[in-house]
């Protein structure tokens, strides 16, 4: 696919992923791994009693997801020999995620640049829908380079 046919991407849905589910497992892996082990994540006990009513997922663990949910709604390009994650724009954590919750992360081409290098550079609205609220867990803009 070539870089207009990116362009022509831009401002339009292409896809939605699978349902995924964020178990307290999950959580507790992603506390350790960060060092994050804040009684509303790790603590069944006292989160029951807590302002959510159960623990939560970290909200970078819901950010760091965005990364497979991507991962199923890949981008419609041919010929990349390589692709970086080149960072994250606006960022927010809108509606917590409870241990037990399922996700879904919803894609679109927000914005395609040539970089001058050889690249181009994709950024990609993603919002992570959690089942059965209202507004959504997080939103955030990924941006990647493709090289091809």
């Amino acid at each position: 696919m070539s870089y207009e046919a990116l362009k022509a991407l831009e401002g339009q849905e292409i896809g939605v992923s699978d349902w995924f589910t964020v178990d307290q497992d999950r959580i507790d892996a992603f506390a350790d791994a960060t060092i994050d082990h804040q009684w509303i994540h790790v603590d069944p006990e006292k989160a029951a009693a807590g302002p959510f009513g159960t623990t939560i997922a970290h909200g970078f663990l819901t950010l760091s997801l965005i990364v497979h949910f991507q991962s199923q709604v890949e981008l419609p390009v041919e010929g990349v020999r390589m692709g970086i994650n080149y960072g994250l724009d606006k960022v927010r954590f809108i509606t917590p995620v409870p241990a037990g919750g399922r996700i879904r992360g919803r894609r679109a081409v927000a914005e395609v640049t040539e970089t001058g290098d050889g690249a181009v550079q994709v950024k990609s609205l993603v919002t992570v829908e959690l089942e059965g609220a209202e507004r959504p867990a997080c939103v955030a803009e990924g941006i990647a380079r493709l090289y091809f």
